[in-house]
């Protein structure tokens, strides 16, 4: 408190009553503007513009030519008794009217009014502020949301919108004019004592009038008489009204909540996963500065690499697939004091809704869980074997991909010759005839960083639905067809079947297809039969001249013989 106020402030608290209905001037002249902000007691201090002529209407001198106000207090002895009775009662922005003979009093205090005895002095007031030393700050609450988690407290960072007017309405500052918003640390002497202590408990998102006295102001030195866009007076009250849009503390963490958890969460993330989510970016007042579903597209990142910023990190790490988080992020764990131009605020708190899609760890294998098993079991699938089967596949937040259901037709292939995924041919080894799984394949095992355009996204992790339907045993490595047993010891005679010393086409088919038909033998499966035994008198018919001799047929294993005989 400035010296002069620290004097007079005992005086002017016993002076301090309540005040009544407003007096009329002595010429019963008065108006006002607006309502009564609040009105004239004595032991309060006023500022007044004023006009002042003489009884021939010359104006002698005015508060307007010198661009300073009336300054005193009333009811005090600093005004002649005419004055102190006019003032008191008066209201903020209300004119009054008085004439009174001007008398030795006046001439020595002057007033700046250059006067002789006996002359009539005719003074229009008008308040534009009054306040006491007994004052606080005033604060009404215009707005307050329904949920607040968090309220300003010392140490608090904060952003705010604000108007800063006088008490009579002028407006001095407003953040408008910058366009941007006024940031500043709570209880830390960064801000008048008034705002300081006004914004304490705030929510995010509340509106407040906070009317300051100025001794908790700029006091008797006032802020700002060199530029007239955000000149404040004097002794000036004060009237900010506050809009907050975000506060946080340096100690802050990230905050999470979860919105929906799935009943069965197999495995949560950790350091090291490739993620996808969907997101919505906003800041704390409900901006949204970003989303992937704007972009139709999940956003993909390794967790614990430095590819988001360090609240992400920590908000994904323990989240089930299918879980919904809201992650709150100070901007000392998101984009700092910079922010991002024309997208978030330097500074400012964000709020990031995510929605898991999926996540997998590089160094995954196929996840393989049995749903129904045969109670009999003649063969597990085995490399080469030919399959059929029907399968549904998903993503693993349940998006439909493609069924066989749909079609009808089982999917057939020969495990283990490039036919299908990797993850698909892991997961179907072992398995029985009409046998029923469930495969999670990561997408190093399914359709990799690039999926299928306009079907599988990329880096997607998969869930297959199996059940095989076919199962056929397959050949070795190597063989077209194969004996049951043992190939029989006169073949060439059995093969030809008109004894010229020749085998035809047509005779090689049909003793193959015996063998077949009367289980002796099988072909390759999941091949035309017709295709695969043309290969095989191809390969026979050495020289190539649509016949086989005695000396041109061979066994595999008589070939294989050769070729090691050969190398040695």
């Amino acid at each position: 408190m400035h010296a002069p106020f620290a004097r007079l402030a005992l005086v002017l608290l016993l002076l301090r009553v309540a005040c009544g209905a407003p007096l009329g001037s002595r010429d019963g002249l008065s108006a006002r503007r607006g309502t009564c902000v609040r009105s004239v007691c004595a032991g309060d201090f006023v500022r007044c513009q004023f006009n002042g002529t003489d009884a021939r209407g010359h104006l002698l001198t005015s508060s307007y030519d010198r661009n300073h106000t009336l300054n005193v207090f009333v009811g005090v002895g600093e005004l002649v008794p005419e004055l102190d009775q006019v003032l008191l009662g008066m209201c903020v922005n209300e004119q009054r009217q008085i004439s009174i003979p001007s008398s030795p009093t006046i001439i020595t205090q002057g007033y700046g009014i250059p006067l002789f005895l006996g002359s009539i002095v005719k003074l229009e007031l008008l308040v534009t502020d009054v306040w006491n030393l007994v004052d606080a700050v005033q604060v009404q609450t215009l707005f307050r949301p329904h949920q607040c988690n968090r309220t300003v407290e010392v140490s608090d960072y904060v952003r705010y919108h604000y108007n800063g007017s006088l008490l009579d309405g002028s407006l001095f500052d407003t953040s408008l004019w910058q366009n941007k918003t006024y940031n500043s640390y709570v209880g830390t002497g960064w801000l008048i004592p008034g705002v300081d202590n006004g914004i304490r408990g705030m929510c995010v998102g509340e509106q407040r009038h906070i009317v300051v006295p100025p001794f908790m102001a700029y006091g008797e030195q006032g802020a700002g008489e060199d530029d007239t866009d955000a000149a404040v007076p004097p002794n000036a009250t004060l009237v900010f009204d506050i809009l907050l849009l975000d506060l946080h503390n340096p100690r802050d963490r990230v905050t999470v909540k979860s919105y929906h958890v799935p009943h069965t969460c197999k495995r949560r993330t950790i350091v090291g996963d490739f993620v996808r989510y969907h997101y919505n970016g906003s800041l704390l007042d409900g901006t949204t500065f970003d989303s992937s579903y704007l972009k139709d597209k999940t956003y993909d990142t390794y967790l614990g690499k430095g590819y988001i910023i360090a609240g992400m990190e920590e908000g994904l790490l323990g989240v089930c697939v299918g879980e919904h988080r809201r992650l709150t992020i100070p901007p000392h764990l998101a984009y700092g004091e910079a922010g991002i131009v024309n997208k978030i605020p330097g500074s400012a708190v964000i709020v990031v809704h995510v929605l898991m899609v999926d996540f997998h760890n590089p160094t995954d294998s196929v996840v393989i869980e049995t749903q129904h098993l045969p109670e009999q079991c003649s063969h597990h699938v085995h490399k080469g074997d030919f399959v059929g089967m029907h399968y549904n596949t998903s993503l693993l937040d349940g998006t439909k991909l493609y069924s066989s259901r749909t079609t009808g037709w089982t999917y057939e292939a020969i495990v283990g010759n490039g036919q299908l995924i990797p993850g698909l041919e892991q997961g179907l080894v072992g398995m029985c005839l009409g046998e029923r799984r469930q495969l999670v394949i990561p997408p190093h095992l399914g359709f990799g960083e690039k999926g299928i355009e306009g079907e599988v996204p990329g880096s997607a992790v998969l869930r297959f639905d199996v059940e095989l339907v076919r199962l056929e045993e397959g050949l070795p490595d190597g063989y077209i067809f194969v004996w049951k047993d043992n190939a029989p010891d006169e073949l060439f005679p059995q093969m030809d079947n008109d004894h010229d010393e020749h085998i035809t086409l047509t005779e090689f088919s049909t003793y193959i297809k015996t063998q077949v038909s009367q289980g002796l033998g099988r072909l390759l499966p999941g091949r035309d039969h017709d295709h695969l035994i043309g290969d095989m008198f191809r390969n026979q018919d050495r020289n190539g001249d649509g016949i086989i001799t005695a000396s041109e047929l061979k066994l595999k294993r008589q070939e294989d013989e050769e070729r090691q005989h050969d190398e040695l």
